[in-house]
């Protein structure tokens, strides 16, 4: 009995220790396998839509704005016709100015040109007598030349009637000058009545081109002033309004004249359709930023000096594409890491259009090949890795 029960105890200390060992195994964590590295997110190179685009942003300003100003001065505005925002017609009337001085002036001016009539009338009568009178003295003169050589004349007879047809003569180049001389203050006084009509008919100030009335100037009672800083209108010629926007030189050569632009002006949820209508060809020193004007279609309303951006498309195409976030930039160029049975290859890639987030990759890379969706340093080439597809 004495020697059973030490080997009775031993069984027992055996039974007890076989589930403590085993619950130890379940609780302490799976080692991983020889040659297994860490666990990385890949990617894989496929086909899609990449389109590139270029953000510009600016201001609204018109396409070409038309300074509407006196042509007088000195003359009071008496009416006004139209106001800001107000589109207007070529020739129509915007504003009138005050007409009593220069009717004044007008029948001043028809007195005149009636009085230089007048004179051109009498003129002509007395031209007319004046010839009558220069044949009857001349005629006189004649007869008693005559009548000198055969004796029958005297001598102070005969310079009487020389005297009458020299005077004769002379009254008759006197008729002619007064009548050039009234036909000349007639012309004046045309001239003069057709400026003052011209005059009259800038006090109806007009709307020289179609558009919309950006500003006005122009005050009842105010004395207009042709070197007046401020004009009376400012005209938005034909509506046209376009965003003048900056642009990263950089980004110049992509850009072309009649380039597609979606344009969204301040507060605006819907974009405008525009397109590129001026391309400035001198770029900035100091900010080193170019200028383009992109013109909006259908000429929408959209007021002046508001703020508005714009959306370029500059490439379109389907092709292999890659996240950015894969891609690593260097001096050399860029780089993808390449994953192939868990290990890592680093490889030159060239890239094409970029956008959306991903960029079209010329070569390098063909379509399904995987890459670490994230690049940077925390693998290099030659790493083992364990993959992880991502969703």
């Amino acid at each position: 009995m004495s020697r059973l029960l030490p080997v009775s105890l031993l069984a027992l200390a055996l039974g007890w220790a076989a589930p403590l060992q085993a619950q130890a195994q379940a609780q302490s964590p799976a080692q991983p396998a020889p040659g297994a590295g860490p666990s990385v997110t890949i990617t894989k190179a496929k086909i899609s839509e990449i389109v590139q685009s270029v953000v510009v942003s600016g201001s609204m300003i018109a396409r070409d704005e038309v300074l509407v100003s006196p042509e007088l001065d000195g003359v009071q505005v008496v009416e006004l016709v139209a106001e800001e925002g107000d589109k207007v017609a070529a020739g129509q009337v915007l504003a009138r100015l005050s007409r009593t001085t220069l009717e004044v002036q007008k029948a001043q001016n028809d007195a005149q040109i009636a009085r230089a009539e007048a004179a051109i009338a009498q003129s002509n009568a007395q031209i007319v007598e004046a010839e009558a009178n220069l044949v009857q003295a001349r005629n006189a003169f004649d007869r008693t030349k005559t009548l000198r050589e055969s004796g029958n004349a005297s001598n102070e007879t005969y310079d009487q009637r020389d005297a009458a047809a020299r005077s004769a003569s002379a009254r008759l180049n006197s008729s002619r000058q007064a009548l050039a001389i009234s036909t000349a203050d007639l012309a004046l006084a045309k001239a003069q009545g057709r400026d003052i009509e011209v005059k009259l008919g800038r006090t109806e100030i007009r709307a020289p081109t179609a558009g919309i009335i950006s500003k006005r100037y122009a005050r009842l009672g105010a004395m207009v002033a042709m070197a007046a800083t401020d004009p009376l209108f400012r005209i938005i010629a034909d509506g046209a309004i376009e965003l003048q926007a900056d642009v990263a030189e950089v980004e110049l050569p992509g850009l072309k004249l009649g380039q597609p632009v979606a344009v969204t002006p301040a507060g605006a949820s819907v974009a405008l359709a525009g397109e590129i209508r001026l391309i400035a060809p001198e770029v900035d020193k100091q900010s080193r930023l170019g200028r383009v004007r992109v013109a909006l279609k259908g000429n929408p309303p959209v007021a002046i000096g508001s703020f508005a951006r714009g959306l370029i498309e500059t490439g379109r195409k389907n092709a292999v594409t890659l996240p950015l976030s894969a891609i690593t930039y260097a001096r050399s160029g860029a780089t993808v890491q390449s994953v192939s049975d868990g290990k890592v290859t680093t490889k030159k890639v060239q890239l094409g259009l970029a956008g959306d987030g991903r960029a079209e990759i010329v070569s390098g890379i063909t379509e399904g090949e995987s890459v670490v969706a994230r690049a940077g340093t925390f693998v290099r080439d030659g790493d083992v890795i364990t993959p992880v597809a991502t969703n």
